[in-house]
């Protein structure tokens, strides 16, 4: 595809239909990341590794092995349903490098992140690229823009909350909606402006 095809497709992941804000995907780590910037930089950071590296991995595995029509089992009626697992497992492998590595060279993140960083093995943003990327008939190219796109769109998600509730500490709050409540609040509020963005390309 031509580049501004693929920065269609990038600002469109990014924007248009950004995972958390206009698809409600991964709201668990949104909530749980966005205490303050340092940590949704980190988990943002972790998880476009493993959304890129997850893409770039299942895609070949998809259309060479699992798919009914091109996969070399295919004279068997492919082998599509190990689909979820195959890319569970894809993924899983890809957190327990990223984790290996906060646990050896950044330890005060590692610790930070805590529950959240084994999460991203069933972070459900990650596995919907995967999927999505076979059901919008990307090629490999397109793929890895598709997957760039959505995992910026999930980091700016975690910063843009992470801004908000810094704000939210040193601002008089109801008290009936303090803590939680405000925070999906100020998501809905988030949400509502990136609507803004729909018929951005065309």
């Amino acid at each position: 595809m031509s580049g501004p095809g693929l920065f269609k497709i990038f600002i469109s992941a990014f924007l248009i239909d950004n995972v958390v804000l206009m698809r409600f995907i991964a709201l668990c780590p949104f909530i749980g990341m966005s205490t303050d910037e340092d940590k949704s930089i980190g988990m943002g950071l972790a998880v476009t590794f493993v959304t890129i590296l997850a893409t770039a991995v299942t895609w070949p595995v998809y259309y060479f092995v699992l798919s009914r029509e091109t996969g070399v089992f295919r004279e068997l009626g492919g082998l599509e349903f190990l689909q979820i697992l195959v890319f569970i497992l894809v993924i899983a492998a890809l957190v327990q490098l990223v984790e290996f590595y906060l646990k050896k060279m950044i330890p005060s993140l590692y610790g930070a992140m805590g529950i959240y960083l084994t999460l991203i093995t069933t972070n459900c943003a990650i596995l919907a690229v995967t999927f999505d990327v076979w059901l919008k008939k990307y090629d490999y190219i397109e793929s890895l823009v598709y997957a760039v796109g959505v995992a910026m769109g999930f980091l700016v998600s975690l910063l843009l909350l992470a801004g908000v509730r810094r704000r939210i500490q040193t601002s008089p709050t109801p008290p009936f909606l303090r803590g939680t409540p405000i925070l999906f609040v100020s998501a809905a509020l988030l949400s509502m402006a990136f609507m803004g963005f729909s018929g951005l390309v065309k």
